[in-house]
C-alpha cells in the first residue's frame, strides 16, 4: 500500500493513538481536524463535517480512511453519510467506527450509515467498540474527584475497552486487505459493573470512590451542568439502557484476532492513567 491514510478526528481520543500506530508501521498519514494541525510525523489536513468544501483537499491523495463521528454529536446519519459517499466515489477504503450493538435494528441511525457503506461498493471494515474505559478520565472525572460516580447504568456490567486497543485494531485493518468486508465488535478483556469499577478506581488513586445508580433525568441535568448539550446528554442517557439490560457485558477476543495482542483490562487502563484520574 503506497498512498496515504486519512484519519478523521485525528486530535481525538482514538485519532491520536491511531495516527501514532500508523506512523509506527511506516505508513504515510493525513491527520484531519478542524484546525488542520500536524501531529507527529503526520501531514495536517483541515476537515470539518459541517463544511463539505473541506472534503476534496482532505481526501486528495489518500487510498484509505478512518471515519468516526465527532464527540458531542448525535446526528450520525446526517454527518457521516456525505463523507462515506464522497470517499466511496473516490474508491477509498473506509474503516468506519460505530458502536457496539448498533446492528440490533436497521432503523438505528448508526446502522443506516453502516448499511450505506456496505452498499457503496468501496472496500470497507466496520469496528463497533464497547464503552470506552477512557470515559472515566474524560466524561466521569468530575464524579471521581468528588468520590461519587453517578450514572444511569443500574447494576449492568460493561467490558470497557481502552482507546489504545481501538486504535491498534483500526491500524491493523487499515494496513491489510485481509479483513475487508467484515464488521467486528470490540471489547475489553473483562466486564465490570460501575460499582466494581468505582472500587477499582478508588484503590488505584488511594481515595474512596463509590457508584450511585441514578435515573435518566438526573443524569441529563448533571451532564448539562458540566457543559454537554442537552441533546448529547439525552443521547448518552439513551445508550445506558443496553448497559442496564446487560447487553454490554460480553467479552470477545477480537482485539487479539486483529492485532495479535490481547485487549487491555480495566486494571491496565487504570494503572496507566493514574495521573489523569487524580485530576
Amino acid at each position: 500500500m503506497s498512498e496515504k491514510i486519512l484519519v478523521l478526528g485525528a486530535n481525538g481520543n482514538v485519532g491520536r493513538p491511531l495516527v501514532q500506530a500508523l506512523l509506527a508501521k511506516g505508513e504515510r498519514v493525513k491527520a484531519a481536524s478542524r484546525s488542520g494541525t500536524a501531529i507527529g510525523g503526520a501531514e495536517g489536513a483541515v476537515f470539518d463535517y459541517d463544511k463539505p468544501e473541506t472534503f476534496a483537499t482532505a481526501f486528495d491523495g489518500v487510498d484509505r480512511a478512518y471515519v468516526l463521528l465527532p464527540g458531542g454529536n448525535v446526528n450520525s446519519r446526517e454527518l457521516l453519510t456525505p463523507v462515506i459517499e464522497a470517499l466511496a466515489a473516490r474508491k477509498v477504503k473506509v474503516v468506519l467506527q460505530t458502536a457496539l450493538g448498533v446492528d440490533a435494528d436497521d432503523s438505528i441511525p448508526y446502522r443506516q450509515v453502516e448499511l450505506a457503506l456496505e452498499r457503496s461498493g468501496t472496500p470497507c471494515v466496520i469496528l463497533r467498540p464497547n464503552w470506552f474505559a477512557d470515559n472515566f478520565h474524560n466524561f466521569w472525572l468530575g464524579g471521581i474527584l468528588q468520590g461519587n460516580i453517578a450514572l444511569p447504568a443500574g447494576e449492568g456490567k460493561t467490558s470497557f475497552i481502552d482507546v489504545r486497543d481501538i486504535a491498534a485494531s483500526a491500524a491493523a485493518v487499515l494496513t491489510t486487505h485481509r479483513f475487508d468486508g467484515q464488521a467486528f465488535n470490540l471489547t475489553g478483556a473483562t466486564a465490570h459493573s460501575y460499582a466494581e469499577a468505582a472500587t477499582l478506581i478508588g484503590s488505584t488513586i488511594d481515595k474512596p470512590v463509590r457508584y450511585t445508580a441514578i435515573d435518566d433525568e438526573t443524569f441529563v441535568r448533571n451532564m448539562v451542568q458540566i457543559g454537554l448539550s442537552e441533546a448529547y446528554a439525552r443521547f448518552l442517557a439513551m445508550i445506558f439502557y443496553p448497559v442496564r439490560e446487560g447487553w454490554t457485558a460480553a467479552v470477545n477476543d477480537t482485539v487479539q484476532t486483529l492485532t495479535g495482542q490481547p485487549a487491555r483490562s480495566l486494571q491496565d487502563y487504570l494503572r496507566d492513567h493514574v495521573r489523569d484520574l487524580k485530576g
